[in-house]
């Protein structure tokens, strides 16, 4: 994958502006996970731990068509709680690191008033793009 920087843009920090994929690519797009375990109980009300299990929901749904974390092309995430948010980002950068390394795909967040299944604090969505082997 190729990481989309225009010349003369300063690098964004912990996000990248845009992702090209390799041609022949398997594009596999992961619905929006939340922060419960495998049998849909959260086991966290809190921002961080809510985080750390929504993205390992979506490694697994993506390890489930052969991907990887560097696969991942695009984050959005959708969140209740900027304050919350704001105060957990160095907790949150450190789980990022443990799960996801030094990859950053092309990300944004979105603050909600509210998500579907409570007492969710966070959802994240991604799309990953599989190099052909």
């Amino acid at each position: 994958m190729q990481t989309l920087l225009p010349a003369g843009w300063k690098a964004p920090i912990g996000y990248a502006n845009g992702i090209a994929a390799p041609a022949g690519a398997r594009i596999v797009f992961l619905a929006g996970q939340v922060g419960w375990n495998a049998d849909q109980v959260f086991e966290s009300e809190e921002l961080a731990p809510q985080f750390a299990q929504a993205l390992r929901n979506i490694l697994a749904v993506l390890a489930e068509a052969g991907g990887r974390p560097e696969h991942i092309c695009r984050i959005t995430a959708f969140c209740c709680d900027r304050r919350a948010y704001l105060a957990a980002r160095k907790q949150i950068g450190g789980i990022w690191r443990e799960l996801m390394g030094t990859h950053y795909p092309a990300m944004s967040m979105i603050f909600v008033s509210d998500l579907l299944d409570h007492p969710g604090k966070i959802e994240l969505e991604a799309t990953a793009a599989i190099p052909p082997a």
